[in-house]
């Protein structure tokens, strides 16, 4: 199943991060460029002092443990979240009353 998973985030081209067994590592915010047997490119970048890197790297599909994918972003700061007029009551995301600056 994880098989099918990795061949299809592969063909909508969405940044992924993926957990490699053999080497015990994540590599994060990478691109799934292709899949040719059972060996499945990567593009990734890391940033090290001063430079960021760029990265290709073709790992074994049994290699891999994990995938996984941001849904999306909230900022932590003090904005208010814009809610649809259509959003469900229950779907609705509620204030905590902690931070509620009133």
């Amino acid at each position: 199943m994880l098989h099918r998973k990795i061949y299809q985030l592969c063909s909508e081209g969405r940044e992924v991060w993926i957990f490699l067994r053999d080497q015990q590592r994540w590599i994060e915010c990478a691109r799934i460029l292709e899949i040719e047997g059972d060996l499945v490119t990567i593009r990734y970048e890391t940033e090290e002092e001063d430079e960021i890197c760029a990265w290709e790297e073709m790992v074994r599909l049994e290699s891999i443990g994990a995938v996984t994918q941001k849904l999306s972003n909230v900022s932590k700061g003090n904005t208010e979240l814009l809610v649809s007029d259509e959003c469900p009551e229950a779907e609705q995301i509620r204030q905590h009353p902690e931070s509620n600056p009133d």
